[in-house]
């Protein structure tokens, strides 16, 4: 069902697209049942074009994230922290590319800094920590806490500077431990400067979605670090409500 509704939307290569980077924004989430993602492509098919890699509307990532030991990150975001950062490697897995990434989120904007990489690592090289370094990571000591997989499908508007992105299959894996997030989409809209008049905006509007903050990050060390072994009380009603969202 979604794939048709795509199939309905011009497309844009990733060359493209990197034209509209947007390294530095503001970011809105949402989230909504998988149930509910078709009618909200429906709305929004004549004003945005979506990302194609041969042919493929819906392609798989893999986001490999780097914390301390003591979980810092994580933390620093459970204390809602105005000043804070992710370390990760990012894999387009259909084309193969990778990049190290570190997100830094500070009052309110994102701004985001990334190398290419030859492919992601469990450890970092020297190489990497000395990117870190330079863009201001101090911690010397992360490792790989996070493995999350999941498909992606990017929108990119006509008519402004806005990118959508529209993550489902999100999958979650720590050693041992595998979760998923059944019949769950996060919606991101990635804006130079927020505008709640685009064409998404209002499609979600009007279906009564509204913008609602989740981190892909901290629910997946919680649903794979065991809920006894991190902090997560400032996160327990957003596990509830994507439970009471898996059963829409």
């Amino acid at each position: 069902m979604v794939n048709d509704v795509l199939n309905k939307f011009d497309s844009i290569s990733l060359e493209e697209m990197d034209k509209v980077a947007l390294m530095d924004r503001i970011e809105t989430k949402f989230v909504l049942s998988l149930n509910k993602l078709p009618m909200v492509l429906d709305c929004i098919k004549n004003d945005y074009r979506v990302v194609s890699f041969d042919d493929n509307k819906t392609p798989a990532y893999r986001t490999l994230y780097f914390d301390t030991d003591s979980l810092f990150f994580y933390h620093e975001h459970h204390r809602k922290r105005k000043d804070r950062y992710k370390v990760r490697f990012r894999n387009y897995v259909d084309s193969n590319i990778t990049f190290l990434e570190v997100k830094h989120k500070k009052n309110g904007r994102v701004d985001k800094q990334r190398i290419k990489v030859q492919n992601e690592k469990i450890n970092l090289s020297q190489e990497d920590e000395l990117f870190l370094k330079e863009a201001k990571i101090l911690k010397n000591d992360l490792k790989l806490k996070l493995i999350n997989n999941y498909s992606r499908i990017t929108l990119v508007s006509k008519s402004s500077v806005e990118r959508v992105t529209i993550d489902f299959n999100i999958r979650f894996q720590f050693n041992e431990q595998s979760s998923q997030l059944e019949n769950i989409g996060i919606i991101e809209l990635k804006q130079p400067f927020l505008s709640r008049e685009t064409s998404v905006f209002r499609a979600l509007r009007d279906l009564q979605i509204t913008p609602y903050n989740v981190s892909k990050y901290c629910i997946g060390v919680i649903k794979t670090h065991g809920k006894e072994n991190v902090k997560y009380n400032r996160f327990k009603k957003k596990l509830i409500r994507l439970d009471k969202i898996t059963q829409e």
